[in-house]
């Protein structure tokens, strides 16, 4: 149990202690991705009562639609943005330190073609740097046919070896929730399906936030000294307020998914893509293979769930042709997709890939916004956010100085039998400190040839705010995107475990199968031919 107990996650408790006027909070912070829920991190750690508000499910938008790289981006560093890379290298190595099971090692391997840039000495220094960054050296140049040892299968047409080096790879939406939780342990407030909609300002001092309970259909005003908009792709709605322009350039990155045996990879496969010299990545992730990513202006509304375009799927579908020209891999082979929206800070580049990937901070008397940056550094962005926000606050407190984002796992009992070292490992870095909770929610056997156990979507189903099925299938576990048909075949058993701890009548258990299914077909699955965002 949280030391901040149980009423932290429930949405019920807090809203109904809003509606009472019982809650003042030191801050606010408006978005439940990996940025928000760093920031709700630190200000609790430091002893500041904070709230977090997301409008629809945490993790719903770019944080849970990533390409689930924990990387020190090696683009940026040959594309001159030194700061950002050493940063992300160092934040890799510390997640990796801290949050094993969550955040694992993974090697890539690059292939080398004749009259194909980069070649390897030029890749060879740049790696040089990249290991100097992260303080051990971790690549090497695979000559000839030693490539073929880590990518079997490979386009062997002018192949003469490749590079190995180390990155590392997550569950993008559950580091969000494990971060989440370890705010909620320090004293913070969550709630999702809340939409902020007016900041309120007395005397051109920030007072308040009014915010609606899309749930409940209700208003609710809450007190607080200063509101932190950490709302990716939103960010300009709410500082338009303000009278901001706009700053943001919405790019869509999208990715197709496969069964692991159809197009087995037991490395990252890293490579530029013929059309537009962009690198893509074929990658070993829940089980499944994952190819992505694109880099497009995103022109639908943000409030849509973002989908992948029919050209997007050609475009990726090529990359796998010419690395694996051999897999026969097709669009009948595709067991989902997903799309993100990364929120850019815009710049007039032509080519998307291009713009710059910093992240940036604004204020605006009061309503503090950062936008941009990567997965990777989503900790230095919070401690830099709310150094920045200090002195809006009527409270004695210190600047964060950022110890672990983890708090170590307390010992559990010994792993049950059944469970293998691997799924031990994955338990304890998905669920922390609640691993135990989680052990005796549900049945210790494993959601069809997946590493999921029944027993998370029994726990989460009754500890983590689950407002929607979508949420349990696609956000706190990822079955919807690594089961045939968005895990259809197991709803039937899902629905008499899950039922009962959230409180669901048969009618609506089936209003929300139809609502998932429905979301799925229009957003996880291959698109239609005339289908053009």
């Amino acid at each position: 149990m949280s030391r901040h107990g149980a009423s932290a996650w429930s949405r019920r408790t807090i809203l109904e202690k809003l509606r009472q006027g019982d809650g003042h909070y030191d801050l606010v912070i408006i978005g439940g991705g990996i940025t928000g829920a760093g920031i709700l991190r630190e200000a609790a750690r430091i002893g500041l009562r904070v709230l977090l508000v997301e409008q629809r499910d945490f993790a719903w938008g770019a944080s849970s639609r990533s390409s689930k790289m924990v990387h020190g981006g090696l683009r940026y560093l040959g594309s001159g943005h030194v700061g950002l890379t050493r940063d992300a290298v160092r934040e890799r190595q510390r997640l990796l330190d801290e949050a094993p099971g969550l955040v694992e090692p993974l090697p890539f391997v690059w292939p080398h073609y004749r009259k194909q840039f980069p070649w390897p000495r030029i890749f060879g220094a740049l790696l040089t740097v990249y290991d100097w960054m992260a303080g051990r050296r971790n690549h090497e140049y695979l000559k000839g046919e030693r490539v073929l040892d880590w990518v079997p299968g490979l386009n062997r047409a002018g192949l003469y070896g490749g590079t190995r080096f180390g990155d590392a790879v997550t569950d993008d939406a559950r580091l969000v929730l494990r971060v989440l939780h370890e705010g909620v342990e320090d004293g913070g407030d969550v709630l999702n399906y809340v939409r902020a909609e007016r900041v309120i300002r007395e005397e051109g001092r920030v007072t308040g936030l009014d915010i609606w309970d899309v749930a409940g259909d209700s208003r609710v005003s809450i007190k607080t000294d200063l509101v932190i908009n950490a709302t990716g792709a939103w960010t300009d709605e709410l500082r338009a307020q303000c009278g901001a322009s706009r700053t943001l350039r919405p790019l869509r990155g999208s990715h197709l998914v496969f069964p692991f045996w159809r197009l087995p990879v037991a490395c990252t496969v890293s490579l530029f893509h013929p059309d537009d010299g962009r690198p893509v990545f074929v990658f070993p992730w829940e089980g499944v293979t994952v190819v992505g990513t694109t880099d497009l202006d995103h022109q639908a509304d943000p409030q849509d769930e973002a989908r992948i375009m029919p050209q997007e799927v050609d475009y990726l579908l090529a990359i796998v042709d010419r690395v694996f020209p051999y897999s026969g891999v097709g669009r009948s082979d595709v067991l989902a997709c997903w799309a993100g929206v990364r929120p850019v800070v815009g710049g007039h580049s032509r080519d998307p890939s291009r713009e710059n990937r910093e992240h940036a901070i604004w204020d605006d008397g009061g309503l503090i916004s950062v936008a941009g940056g990567k997965l990777t550094t989503f900790r230095p962005i919070a401690l830099e956010v709310l150094e920045q926000s200090l002195p809006y606050l009527d409270t004695d407190v210190s600047a964060p100085t950022g110890g672990p984002v983890f708090d170590p796992v307390p010992p559990t009992s010994h792993r049950p039998k059944g469970i293998s070292a691997r799924q031990w490992r994955r338990l304890q870095g998905h669920y922390g400190g609640r691993l135990s909770e989680v052990l005796a929610a549900g049945p210790l056997e494993p959601v069809a040839s997946t590493g999921t156990l029944w027993a998370e979507l029994v726990w989460s189903a009754r500890n983590e705010n689950v407002e929607h099925l979508d949420d349990l299938l696609l956000r706190r576990t990822r079955l919807g995107l690594i089961l045939p048909r968005g895990a259809e075949a197991i709803l039937d058993r899902v629905q008499a475990l899950c039922e009962p701890v959230l409180d669901w009548s048969s009618r609506r258990w089936g209003e929300e199968r139809r609502r998932y299914l429905d979301l799925w077909r229009r957003a996880y699955s291959l698109p239609q031919a005339g289908d053009r965002t």
